[in-house]
Order: structure tokens, then C-alpha cells, then sequence
């Protein structure tokens, strides 16, 4: 499969200390290689370091020591490479549904034409036909969020990063989401598809929702956090909510729950 590899090599990040609060190790030495088109999970208990780590691969936050690599080309700040999608709604309020969606094509100067193409089709796969002229006070959260998807497919990024994009949605309506964005990474390398399947960094502290989308789980430990395991996911695709009354999967989701367990203890202790 074509596209660029992401490495993270030896990435650390303190944050510095105020007053005589010393300063805070939030992540140790990290190595991790994901090739093109794998969706790999990020799971590990609250603080363990997992958001900054994809702060750090998006650009918006700097290592204190090691880099990424995307491709063999050093990251060093944000780009169209990489679209990311929040836990927050981050809708620009000011922008339509289909001009949030079209905002980075028209930063990247394309033809309008081609801009509205883009999203017309965008706008269909994630089921917001009939809403492209809505603001977004006026969308549920669960529809915020598939717009927020669609504007960063826009680019057609090679790495699509979430940070636990569902975490503020009701049960019902987050497991659609889950149920959508697969369905969306399935398809970019099904038959008639247009482009290749995007490599995908999910982070969660929710053990089905990272057993059901990934075909690999990295488990992080307590702050300061670390790779502690890296569990493949050998659930066939296409797959659907079925797949978790499978065996497989409750085998999967009880070795997982006994990993973060541990680290959930381990954090708790270390609490002052």
C-alpha cells in the first residue's frame, strides 16, 4: 500500500516546573512505527501522556527530546499532512457546514469548484445532506462531530488524528459515530474507491471503542507514560457492531481491562 510512514523516535515531554513546583515528566522515551493505512488506538488511564503524544504528532506541541518522522521528513509544526479531529466542538461558528468543511481547501487556494465538489461528497458519506447551510448551533453534537470529520478528510491527509472525538457524546449516538468512521476507513480501499485507506492515531480511554475500531491498541502506562503493551487486532473486516458478542472480542477487551487496571491503580496511588 502507498503513503508515508510515521515514526515516533525517542519522543519526551516535560512540562516545566512554576514556583517550587517541580517540573512534570508527562511522557518517557517513546518509540512507536505505524505504516500507511493501519488505525492504531491510543488507550491508557486519564493523564497518562496520550493526548500530548498526538499533540506532538499534529504539530501543535514540541518534544523535549526525539522527533517524528512522517515519510523520513522531520514534523515540526502543524500541516495538511495531518488533520485532527477534538473531544470539543471546534466548528468555526462564523462557518456554514459546508464552508467549515471547505476551510482548509481554501486556504490551500483550490478552485471553488473543486472545493464544492470535495465537499458535496463529504457532506453525503457522513449523512449532513440537506444541513450545508446550517451553523453549528443549530447541529446536534453527534452531527458537530461528522462535520468536524469531514473538514479534516477534506485535505486528504496522510494521517488522520482523533482525540477521543466521541468522548462527549451520549452511548447511542457515539457508537454510530464509531459505526461511521470505520465504515469511512473501510471504504477508502474498497472496491470503486477513490483513494487508500488514511493512517489513523485514536485515543481513547474506552476499551470497546478502541477494541471495535483498531487492528492494533498501544496501552500506555500511568504518568508518566509510556508504550506498555502493543496488542494487534486480528478481527476480520468489514466489521460491525456484532463483532462485539464475538468471542474474539471479548477476549481481546479482558486483556486489555486487565492492563489498564493496573495503570488505573497506579495512578490512583501516585494521586496526592
Amino acid at each position: 500500500m502507498s503513503g508515508k510512514t510515521l515514526r515516533i523516535a525517542g519522543i519526551t515531554r516535560s512540562f516545566p516546573g512554576r514556583g517550587r513546583t517541580p517540573p512534570t515528566l508527562a511522557l518517557q522515551p517513546t518509540d512507536i512505527a505505524v505504516p500507511p493505512g493501519e488505525f492504531v488506538a491510543i488507550l491508557g488511564p486519564s493523564g497518562c501522556g496520550k493526548s500530548t503524544l498526538l499533540r506532538i504528532v499534529a504539530g501543535l506541541d514540541q518534544p523535549t527530546a526525539g522527533q517524528v518522522l512522517l515519510g523520513g521528513q522531520a514534523v515540526t509544526g502543524p500541516g495538511p499532512d495531518r488533520g485532527m479531529v477534538f473531544q470539543s466542538y471546534t466548528l468555526f461558528p462564523w462557518l456554514t457546514v459546508e464552508r467549515n468543511i471547505r476551510y482548509g481547501l481554501v486556504e490551500r487556494g483550490l478552485p471553488e469548484a473543486e472545493q464544492r465538489a470535495i465537499a458535496a461528497r463529504l457532506i453525503a458519506r457522513t449523512g449532513l445532506t440537506g444541513f450545508e447551510n446550517h451553523w453549528p448551533r443549530q447541529l446536534s453534537g453527534g452531527m458537530q462531530q461528522r462535520c468536524a470529520l469531514a473538514r479534516a478528510l477534506a485535505n486528504d491527509p496522510e494521517i488522520l488524528l482523533l482525540d477521543e472525538p466521541f468522548g462527549a457524546l451520549d452511548h447511542q449516538t457515539r457508537e454510530l459515530m464509531q459505526e461511521l468512521l470505520l465504515e469511512i476507513w473501510e471504504d477508502m480501499s474498497g472496491p470503486g474507491a477513490a483513494g487508500r485507506r488514511k493512517t489513523v492515531l485514536f485515543v481513547t480511554h474506552d476499551i470497546d471503542e478502541a477494541v471495535f475500531l483498531a487492528n492494533r491498541v498501544l496501552v500506555m502506562s500511568a504518568r508518566p507514560g509510556r508504550i506498555k503493551a502493543d496488542v494487534p487486532v486480528p478481527l476480520p473486516h468489514p466489521r460491525d457492531w456484532t463483532v462485539k458478542t464475538t468471542p474474539g472480542f471479548a477476549a481481546l477487551k479482558a486483556r486489555l481491562m486487565a492492563e489498564i487496571r493496573e495503570e488505573v491503580r497506579r495512578a490512583a496511588a501516585a494521586a496526592p
